[in-house]
């Protein structure tokens, strides 16, 4: 978790406000642009600056750790491909409404949106679980304008200055909001009592997880997607928005709700699901991350002998 804004050093609140700065001032450019300029632009710009950053590398060193199957896909372009749907992702979550009308637009396909309309009807609630995948904001925008209002679970950005008005525009999408942490899960377990609906992202690594496969690879997943379900007899349902070759569409995937058993087979069912989609749309997914954190992690559930590797 990012420390809270009180524990921060002086050098490091002077660090983020610049950087916020930065931020901000490229965002307020861009949308001098008509949104079909806009995004493609910020898409190229994160890439530029990603590669100052050193997310190139990250990109290929999570290539190279992962399935050898995946050996024939060039790192530079896989790069290329997952740093421009990000930047398009922050320009889209600023936009307001000429991103919420593609959102709205965008057709449904799978199972998932039949079996999360008879949980409404029932009144049972809904954990929707998505990743850092094409853009998930746009699942949530397209299944808010059907009528389905939910919360959403996020993690809080290191950066204070630049988290208060991103907060604000994922706000602006769907209004609640529950963030990482005690109070945070107090509030989201409240709203799943009143038979809510909840996105959750489940591709971070989650301090006291358990170790799963994920590319043929032992990373650190949380249960608590899981747990919470069985507990609360919620439904579990995955739905990403898969961005489409224009770069500005997208389409709303659901699959099959994960039937309950325990929160091990379930989670294993949630990290298969992604992984599918993943290697059908790779560039879509967030490779910068540091999913794949070492064996012996700090705060990780100790690692079952068959998962170990060599």
């Amino acid at each position: 978790m990012p420390k809270d804004p009180s524990e921060l050093s002086t050098w490091s609140h002077v660090k983020y406000f610049g950087s916020n700065l930065f931020l901000r001032g490229l965002l307020l450019g861009a949308r001098l642009l008509p949104y079909r300029f806009r995004v493609p632009l910020m898409g190229r710009m994160v890439t530029a600056l990603g590669r100052l950053a050193g997310f190139d590398k990250r990109v290929r060193q999570n290539l190279a750790h992962v399935s050898p199957e995946l050996a024939e896909l060039d790192p530079d372009q896989l790069y290329r491909e997952v740093s421009n749907n990000a930047g398009r992702m922050i320009a889209e979550l600023y936009a307001g409404q000429p991103f919420y009308e593609r959102a709205h637009a965008a057709p449904f396909r799978g199972p998932g949106l039949k079996a999360l309309e008879e949980a409404r009807a029932q009144g049972r609630p809904v954990l929707l679980a998505t990743a850092h995948f094409g853009n998930y904001d746009a699942a949530r925008a397209a299944l808010v304008a059907r009528g389905h209002e939910m919360g959403s679970l996020y993690r809080r950005m290191a950066n204070p200055y630049f988290n208060a008005h991103y907060v604000d525009a994922m706000k602006s999408n769907h209004g609640l909001m529950f963030e990482q942490g005690k109070r945070g899960m107090v509030e989201l377990v409240r709203h799943l009592k009143k038979g809510g609906i909840v996105a959750i992202v489940t591709d971070l690594h989650a301090h006291g997880g358990a170790w799963i496969d994920f590319f043929g690879k032992p990373a650190v997943t949380s249960t608590v997607p899981a747990e919470l379900a069985l507990k609360y007899n919620a439904a579990v349902i995955p739905v990403y928005a898969v961005r489409q070759e224009n770069g500005l569409d997208f389409e709303i995937v659901m699959n099959a709700e994960i039937p309950h058993s325990d929160p091990l087979t379930m989670t294993k069912a949630l990290s298969a699901d992604l992984e599918s989609i993943v290697r059908k749309h790779t560039g879509q997914w967030f490779w910068i991350h540091r999913r794949w954190k070492p064996v012996g992690a700090r705060n990780a559930e100790p690692m079952p002998t068959e998962a170990k590797t060599n």
